[in-house]
């Protein structure tokens, strides 16, 4: 289980994350949302290990997160590879640099999961579409059987149709994968649509984290009350009943 428990990132004088807490079960997803500047990067940042928290502690299943080898889904999906090597190469790296094996019926099982022809691997990144692309990012995430994966934004380059489509290949792997998903978002459609729980950041804090059904119905806050309005207004969102 991924606990995140009181953390605060500071940088420089500024404080990014304000006693941030919550855990994350195997096969659960949580939705991680929140406006442009509500600390999203911060904590991604953090749970990677990439900045140090002043204050609390990020650990899987009691130790830290590194251990565990977690994956990470980027929201640019080319600019994720090496636009110099083929896409095969990129999603294998990442599995030699652990020193790990991979067999090649799961390479050939996810790239069914995930509606990729073993071919397009062959091709380098500008060769294929930004839908291939994020899918091949998937890929290499799951390759090694993470424990963990973290979703930045994973949709948002993705056409309205794409995005639906790509939704439900990653809740589909997670059914048959078991790993726990956190997924960075300011897609509150997607959030309701896909997650167990979702947590709402806002200026470094959680605001409230709810199940989607409580979120939509009831929201305790009114700063997520307004998002879920400003939502159902755009049609993000269907109106709660």
């Amino acid at each position: 289980m991924l606990k995140v428990d009181q953390v605060w990132v500071k940088r420089g004088a500024s404080v990014t994350l304000e006693d941030v807490s919550f855990s994350l079960a195997p096969r659960k997803t949580l939705a991680v949302v929140g406006e442009s500047g509500a600390g999203k990067s911060t904590l991604i940042a953090a749970i990677l290990g990439l900045l140090k928290p002043s204050h609390g502690s990020i650990t899987w299943a009691g130790a830290p997160v590194r251990s565990c080898r977690p994956a990470l889904v980027m929201q640019e999906p080319r600019s994720a590879f090496n636009p110099a090597l083929s896409l095969r190469h990129s999603v294998l790296e990442s599995v030699t640099a652990g020193k790990l094996k991979v067999q090649d019926d799961r390479l050939e099982r996810l790239c069914r999961g995930l509606e990729l022809y073993p071919g397009l691997l062959d091709r380098r990144p500008s060769a294929v579409s930004i839908g291939q692309a994020q899918r091949v990012g998937i890929l290499r995430a799951l390759i090694a059987a993470p424990p963990f994966v973290l979703f930045d934004e994973p949709l948002s380059a993705l056409d309205a149709v794409t995005q639906k489509h790509t939704a439900k290949l990653i809740a589909d792997l997670q059914d048959e994968e078991g790993f726990a998903a956190l997924i960075v978002t300011h897609d509150l459609g997607y959030a309701v649509a896909h997650a167990d729980e979702i947590a709402v950041l806002k200026s470094g804090r959680i605001d409230e984290i709810s199940t989607p059904q409580v979120f939509m119905a009831s929201p305790k806050s009114e700063y997520c009350r307004t998002l879920r309005d400003a939502a159902v207004a755009l049609g993000a969102l269907e109106p709660p009943v």
